[in-house]
């Protein structure tokens, strides 16, 4: 009866290590995609800003119908920090960095920080990036390497 009963306790405890191994790898999973979406948002809202931005006249501080001149300083956005030149912010969810600015359109790249090992910085670059183009009335993904 000793040999069942130490066989019985072994099989368990393998049974609950296996049950939280899986556990762990299921919730990591979930907090990327719940940092994925974040990032989405971040980028939907910096694309809504932006073209507030480009709808407001020069003489209110906006664009006056062009993205030319376009910054983080510019936007409403949520950002810890911005870097001197106004075109790479960073918040908890990941870097931003806004490029190819011309009048009718730019390109957001996103870094989210489930990409990026170790803290996230204004220096940082993800292993894969998600790249936005945003107009006057559109956001189009252009590249969106990262699978959920």
């Amino acid at each position: 009866m000793g040999q069942q009963q130490l066989l019985l306790v072994i099989l368990v405890t393998i049974i609950v290590g296996i049950a939280t191994v899986v556990a762990i790898n299921t919730f990591s999973g979930a907090a990327d995609s719940a940092n994925l979406d974040a990032v989405r948002q971040d980028v939907a809202s910096i694309a809504a800003s932006a073209q507030g931005y480009y709808l407001k006249p020069t003489m209110l501080g906006g664009g006056g119908n062009s993205f030319v001149g376009l910054t983080f300083n510019n936007l409403a956005f949520g950002a810890d920090s911005i870097a001197s030149n106004g075109l790479t912010a960073k918040n908890q969810n990941g870097k931003y960095v806004i490029g190819s600015v011309t009048a009718s359109n730019f390109v957001v790249t996103a870094h989210p920080s489930s990409q990026i090992t170790g803290s996230v910085l204004l220096g940082s670059t993800a292993a894969n990036t998600m790249a936005a183009t945003i107009s006057e009335s559109n956001v189009s993904w252009t590249d969106n390497s990262v699978t959920n």
